[in-house]
């Protein structure tokens, strides 16, 4: 697969430096989709503010319940790049075991690695998102249940952004980061 919007490369000009450096944590290296981001510094500089939040703790989703939102939306999406970069940084941090990322990858809410009710839910309503930009009366219900409104809020616009985020790096084929892993990696169907 070819890239389409080349990532910049250093020696960057002040302005990237600075965005790259507020993009990423102090001493890591930015990561390509950051890199092809910054071909258009207006987009990055606006978007730079949500995205923040959505990986912050001020959001109200726990790390575990914001990472399968991710993890699941970016595999529906076909998005091996930024499943990948989430699968390598925080799966492990957010207790997501092999089995449940297969599960992520290539399964569903009902494979046996999913004893809890509140990770089922996620995956149903990442999937009826995916599925019809919308969620249904009595998923709905049942997630109103175990999720407050603000968290309801943060679970719509967490799977709408990375919709977003996965049709930017599928669309310019952004390469995937060296060392992250691949949907090749995940082996198999999870067990029901």
């Amino acid at each position: 697969m070819t890239t389409r919007v080349d990532p910049v490369c250093p020696p960057y000009p002040p302005q990237v430096a600075e965005r790259l450096g507020a993009m990423m944590p102090p001493g890591v290296p930015p990561i390509l989709l950051f890199r092809t981001f910054v071909r258009n510094l207006p987009m990055t500089a606006a978007m730079s503010g949500w995205g923040s939040y959505e990986l912050s703790k001020r959001l109200s989703l726990s790390m575990r319940d914001r990472e399968i939102i991710i993890d699941r939306t970016c595999a529906r999406c076909g998005c091996e790049y930024e499943w990948g970069v989430h699968v390598a940084f925080f799966a492990e941090r957010a207790g997501l075991s092999s089995e449940q990322i297969t599960s992520l990858t290539k399964g569903d809410a009902s494979d046996s690695c999913w004893a809890d009710e509140r990770d089922r839910l996620l995956i149903e309503a990442a999937d009826a998102l995916h599925d019809s930009a919308d969620i249904g009366e009595d998923l709905w219900h049942q997630l109103a249940r175990l999720f407050s409104e603000e968290q309801l809020l943060d679970l719509l616009m967490l799977a709408g952004w990375y919709h977003a985020i996965s049709f930017t790096a599928n669309g310019a084929r952004v390469a995937c980061e060296d060392g992250s892993p691949r949907f090749a990696d995940v082996q198999g169907a999870p067990g029901k």
